[in-house]
């Protein structure tokens, strides 16, 4: 079994470091609340040995009226620290919650592509708001309990020290017992964790779009939710183990601690030295500590079953950011990019070795080869998705890694044969590359990627609603949405990754149109599959097994008859020249 994270105390209070002030509060009004209502249990004394006995009217109303007085004032304190410790509560949850997403958007492509999404979620989601209790209510209740505990021991100590003793002989076999059940509860806890993101993963994954397509033409629908029963069983049964974990020695000792009363009033019976009003007024103590006494031992299980769940947000929080910005930006960048002696691996074996390209501003890069050359993993590295091991890419004489992300992002634009859409309208998802742009400029930038007239035609027009990665459209028609969004950009550099692959010869032509269109003026690497979209490139490279072995024109290359001859032999698009 893979070792949980661990999660230091001393961490996780410095979560609350921000919120100390608002604390300071919750504690006074916890001590207030405290001392208060210890004075219950010694008014009642007085209305017992005093007030009744002597018949004194008077005394016995005030004393009444301040026990009322004493139930007022601790109800007043209660919602007040309640109001305060579940606001710092949330807030804590907020800041975590940010804090991880912020640290897995600095993550680099590798991460994501080992890790399932429905994992990433379920850490954020269920392992976090699994926290809820704990950080919301469990601080301010240790202090409210403990508070409580000290001063009802002091003020038992004032009415008896014997009866005390008798009393406390039993809360260390108590405590004892409470962290053997917190132990259990944080095994529990943590495979119950685990169990819950392969369930995130499996509804993330089966019940997309893409999913049930797969599901259903693949006829395995029966199958995919046989094993979510059996994952929702599994987690059902941990629930179980974790409610039941230590329960029976729980009652245990809240048998003993219901006992403890009857035990008072034996060695008070046998010593016969206590009054009746000392008596009630010390059972009355009694429970007052019995009950934070098994709150505290309570809230204890809940903090050890809750290291788990803080342990697996510090993993996130302590991956290491293997892509960081630099302090350089562009001014006016032109968009000559180079590749200089690149060599990129994703494990042990090479994928690009000793690469050297140059792309001069405003010209074109086509780069071929078979599948497994190296191509996209080529392109991976000027945006950053991935940093080179040696050599260096550079933008104008600057080396990308010395680049901040904006300025990089500003300045590479990227249109993959995968286009990604948001679920929310066209206008929402051209805008997530320019959220200040105006509608003309949406207009201008539709237009130029030939998809306007479509996008009019509709009822809701750019407020329509694309579905869930953009089902709702063609694949032709998501490219161009895709051209749209990248043209409002404006960047001087582009990346075209397959972007026509997967789409059909007549489509293929239109979005052609937009893309020449979008590359006319920049710096544009296209990363082809079809090499009938290439032969007008102003550079071919063909790379094979990560390197470079051929360089130059359409005309050049087929007349080398080399690799490049031979991928276009088998190229039925091409029309050779």
């Amino acid at each position: 079994m893979t070792e949980e994270p661990r999660a230091p105390m001393r961490r996780i209070i410095r979560l609350f470091r921000p919120y100390h002030g608002r604390l300071g509060v919750v504690l006074g009004l916890i001590a207030l609340s405290s001392l208060v209502g210890l004075a219950s249990p010694f008014l009642l004394r007085e209305v017992l040995d005093a007030a009744i006995p002597q018949r004194d009217l008077s005394l016995l109303s005030l004393l009444v009226l301040g026990m009322l007085a004493v139930a007022v004032a601790t109800s007043v304190f209660d919602v007040l620290q309640t109001l305060i410790s579940t606001t710092v509560g949330q807030r804590v949850m907020h800041d975590l919650r940010t804090r991880v997403y912020a640290h897995l958007q600095r993550m680099s492509l590798a991460f994501f592509t080992r890790t399932r999404t429905g994992e990433v979620q379920s850490r954020l989601a269920n392992d976090i708001g699994g926290m809820q209790s704990v950080v919301t209510s469990t601080a301010t209740s240790i202090v409210s309990n403990l508070t409580t505990v000290v001063a009802s021991v002091v003020a038992m100590l004032v009415l008896d020290w014997r009866l005390t003793l008798a009393s406390l002989t039993l809360l260390p076999v108590f405590v004892w017992i409470s962290r053997k059940v917190g132990d259990e509860r944080k095994r529990i806890t943590a495979q119950r964790q685990r169990k819950l993101a392969v369930m995130s993963s499996m509804v993330q994954e089966s019940l997309s779009v893409s999913g049930i397509l797969l599901g259903r033409t693949m006829g395995q629908s029966p199958e995919l939710t046989r094993r979510f029963t059996e994952a929702s069983g599994e987690l059902a049964d941990l629930g179980v183990q974790s409610s039941m974990a230590g329960r029976w020695r729980q009652s245990t000792i809240q048998i003993v601690m219901a006992a403890m009363p009857a035990l008072i009033y034996w060695v008070s019976g046998m010593t016969s030295v206590v009054s009746i009003g000392t008596v009630v007024a010390f059972t009355t103590l009694q429970a007052g500590l019995f009950r934070p006494t098994v709150s505290l031992l309570r809230t204890g299980v809940e903090v050890q079953s809750s290291l788990a769940l803080f342990g697996r947000i510090f993993e996130y929080l302590d991956l290491p950011v293997d892509i960081t910005p630099g302090p350089r930006a562009l001014e006016r960048p032109r968009g000559d990019v180079r590749f200089e002696n690149v060599t990129f691996s994703y494990g042990e074996a090479p994928t690009l070795t000793g690469v050297d390209l140059t792309v001069p501003a405003g010209t074109s890069l086509a780069v071929v080869g078979e599948t497994g050359s190296g191509k996209t993993t080529l392109s991976y590295l000027l945006p950053r998705l991935y940093d080179v091991d040696g050599g260096r890419v550079t933008i104008d004489g600057v080396d990308v890694r010395e680049l901040t992300f904006e300025a990089l992002a500003e300045t590479v634009g990227v249109v993959s044969q995968e286009t990604y859409l948001f679920h929310t309208s066209i206008a929402e998802n051209l805008r997530f590359a320019k959220p200040d742009a105006t509608e003309e400029e949406l207009v201008a930038a539709a237009r130029a990627a030939r998809i306007h007239d479509h996008i009019a035609a509709l009822p809701d027009g750019y407020d329509t609603v694309v579905g869930e990665r953009g089902y709702r459209f063609s694949g032709g028609e998501k490219q161009r949405l895709a051209i749209a969004r990248t043209l409002l950009r404006n960047p001087p550099v582009l990346i075209l990754d397959e972007a026509t692959s997967a789409l059909d010869t007549q489509t293929e032509h239109a979005v052609q149109e937009a893309l020449d269109d979008l590359a006319a003026g920049r710096t544009t690497i296209t990363i082809a599959h079809r090499l009938s979209t290439v032969r007008d490139a102003g550079q071919i490279a063909v790379l094979d097994g990560g390197r470079v072995v051929e360089l130059g024109t359409h005309e050049d290359l087929l007349a080398l008859g080399g690799a490049y001859a031979a991928l276009v032999s088998r190229d039925s698009d091409v029309v050779l020249a």
